[in-house]
């Protein structure tokens, strides 16, 4: 799940739709109906926009735990990634949350969410 009006949050959608080469992963915006149903099941506020879920099956991964998950499944080189898993939580989250209370400001945002291309159309949710 991803916030689908801002732009960083976009361009990381573009950049593991890039690297994802086993097309394991399919994207929802948080503004969708689909993106707000899965932060409830797996414990996180729809009305918080800052969240970022990975959800695995029955399993959810949120915010820094979420990106590393998603960086890491790349596979090669980038499973390096995973040694941000040695930071505590706490930390990582920290940091987390000061960049998207931030996005915005540093980033921009769209009016609307964003569209993915006819090609892209069968790895979104709604």
């Amino acid at each position: 799940m991803f916030d689908g009006v801002c732009l960083l949050c976009s361009r990381s959608v573009a950049f593991v739709l890039a690297h994802d080469r086993q097309k394991q992963f399919r994207f929802a915006t948080l503004q969708s109906a689909t993106g707000r149903a899965l932060l409830v099941r797996h414990g996180l506020d729809p009305e918080d926009p800052d969240s970022f879920l990975l959800a695995d099956g029955a399993a959810g991964y949120a915010n820094s735990d979420a990106i590393i998950g998603v960086v890491t499944a790349f596979g090669g080189a980038w499973r390096l990634v995973a040694l941000f898993r040695l930071v505590p939580r706490l930390l990582r989250d920290r940091l987390y949350r000061w960049i998207a209370r931030n996005r915005y400001r540093w980033f921009g945002r769209r009016e609307a969410c964003m569209v993915p291309s006819p090609e892209m159309q069968g790895r979104f949710l709604e």
